[in-house]
């Protein structure tokens, strides 16, 4: 195999140029359609693609009523991927969203077990409720999102690619739910809080959502379309700064590393997964755009959707009022000096 000359390495950085620039004629049009359905949701619409794009789960946390469910359907639509809901609920079983195995009978009277599938086999699953769940029918998405097959009767079923969950959280709601463990958290790329739409937002959506006729979204992509900007998206190159950058923020996050605040209200802060989430969605916040490249904006602008769910605070900080936004928000302060 021969050394890659720079004429090769000049066409490879032409090719990924014109790569991105298809990817953000296509990013455009996304947005467009989606904003025709959702609105004065941009910072979440924003932050969920991001996810998407880079190849992650997210979790959205708000209150009802605030057009998650519709965001995820639309999403669906958009992106062209095969959409699929479960509505989470404490006596949910594994086998109601894994599926299970049934008895077959033919002609001849020979009986053997078919797989059926449950509805986890979806290219976009709105897990809905997920802290309403039994800690084993969260266990079963979880593993699934992690390894991307689930085994039933020691048979391994592959599912469908892309495989993406948007999960949705009432953070009012405490009884009859089941939090999830800090460990499993870590396994969604961002947490994503879906807050209350300002005025204006919120007049168009009454105006618009209330009469005899609906706006709809169209389909701007499919599903290859969408895993070949992912892949693209791998390939954006990022500056050193931008890596040191992350680096600084996320080791900043964590007790024990002489930053002050930190050791006073961070009980345990965020592992490395937390830097690879922040490489990968800086540079799909840069695509969503129109840049080529990430920039220290993009890692500031991710530090809450990407460390807030990934770290804890003492109790002493808790009884003193203080939130793990406060936190995150005092040192993005930090680093941008």
């Amino acid at each position: 195999m021969g050394l890659m000359t720079s004429t090769d390495a000049a066409l490879d950085e032409k090719a990924i140029v014109a790569a991105a620039e298809r990817a953000l004629a296509d990013i455009a049009g996304i947005r467009a359609e989606v904003s025709k359905v959702i609105f004065g949701q941009e910072h979440v619409v924003e932050n969920t693609l991001i996810a998407v794009l880079s190849g992650g789960h997210a979790l959205l946390v708000g209150v009802p009523g605030l057009a998650k469910t519709k965001l995820v359907s639309t999403l669906g639509t958009v992106l062209g991927l095969d959409a699929s809901r479960i509505q989470f609920t404490p006596d949910l079983m594994p086998s109601d969203i894994l599926g299970t195995e049934v008895m077959d009978q033919d002609e001849t009277g020979r009986r053997s077990f078919r797989f059926v599938k449950g509805p986890v086999f979806a290219q976009l699953l709105m897990a809905d409720e997920i802290n309403r769940a039994s800690p084993r029918t969260q266990s079963a998405l979880l593993q699934s999102m992690q390894e991307y097959h689930i085994t039933v009767a020691g048979q391994r079923y592959d599912l469908p690619a892309p495989f993406h969950v948007l999960a949705t959280q009432n953070p009012l709601e405490q009884e009859g739910t089941y939090p999830l463990p800090e460990a499993q958290l870590d396994r969604f790329l961002l947490q994503v809080d879906v807050l209350y739409p300002e005025l204006e937002a919120e007049r168009r959506i009454l105006l618009e959502t209330t009469g005899l006729s609906e706006a709809k979204a169209s389909g701007v992509i499919d599903a290859a379309r969408l895993q070949d900007i992912q892949a693209l998206i791998r390939q954006m190159p990022v500056s050193d700064t931008v890596v040191d950058a992350i680096l600084a923020l996320v080791r900043s996050a964590r007790p024990g590393q002489g930053n002050t605040m930190t050791d006073r209200h961070v009980a345990w802060g965020p592992g490395p997964r937390a830097g690879q989430a922040l490489m990968l969605c800086a540079r799909a916040r840069a695509l969503y755009e129109g840049r080529l490249a990430p920039s220290l904006d993009d890692v500031h602008s991710l530090a809450e959707p990407v460390l807030q769910h990934r770290m804890a605070l003492t109790f002493s900080a808790r009884a003193e009022g203080m939130t793990v936004r406060d936190v995150i928000a005092g040192l993005v302060k930090q680093a941008r000096g």
